[in-house]
């Protein structure tokens, strides 16, 4: 598995994990009709890819197929991964694993001693990844408007440093 900084040539691919990650991993959490009519295409154009923060990172397995992506701010306060997924065929894997990995590498040599990230509500197979990853609910939840569909998400943070 090569973990790489993503480029704007990614962006597709990119789209692609993200748009199945989501119809098989919120189905039954979000509207069957929205999930289906998500396309790669439409959103492929959402990514910033020019290596400023927030910066993504890609997994690539047999290259150069992307299994997953992880993109992580540095710049907020306190460090943020904005988001991580992995295609539904490389689940339980080590794909997610080893994206969050380079995203909290990235937030201790930017000097974060904290990280957070928001989950969906009821997105248990995520909870249960981040929960054996050692990060923590916070008990703050937010509604946000996420490519058309408003969705609830709970907080979790991770002390990564020694800050």
């Amino acid at each position: 598995m090569l973990i790489r900084l993503a480029v704007p040539a990614d962006a597709m691919a990119i789209a692609q994990v993200h748009v199945r990650s989501w119809q098989v991993g919120y189905a039954g959490l979000l509207d069957a009709d929205d999930l289906e009519a998500l396309r790669p295409e439409a959103r492929a154009t959402d990514y910033r890819l020019d290596g400023e923060p927030p910066r993504t990172y890609v997994a690539e397995i047999d290259s150069p197929a992307i299994a997953g992506f992880v993109t992580v701010d540095p710049s907020a306060i306190p460090g943020r991964i904005r988001a991580l997924y992995v295609h539904p065929d490389h689940w339980r894997s080590g794909v997610g694993s080893a994206l969050m990995q380079r995203a909290l590498d990235e937030l201790v040599r930017a000097d974060h001693a904290v990280a957070e990230l928001w989950v969906l509500q009821g997105n248990n197979r995520a909870e249960r990844f981040y929960d054996a990853h050692g990060w923590m609910p916070t008990g703050r939840f937010r509604r946000e408007v996420v490519w058309g569909m408003t969705v609830g998400e709970r907080e979790y943070r991770m002390n990564i440093g020694d800050n």
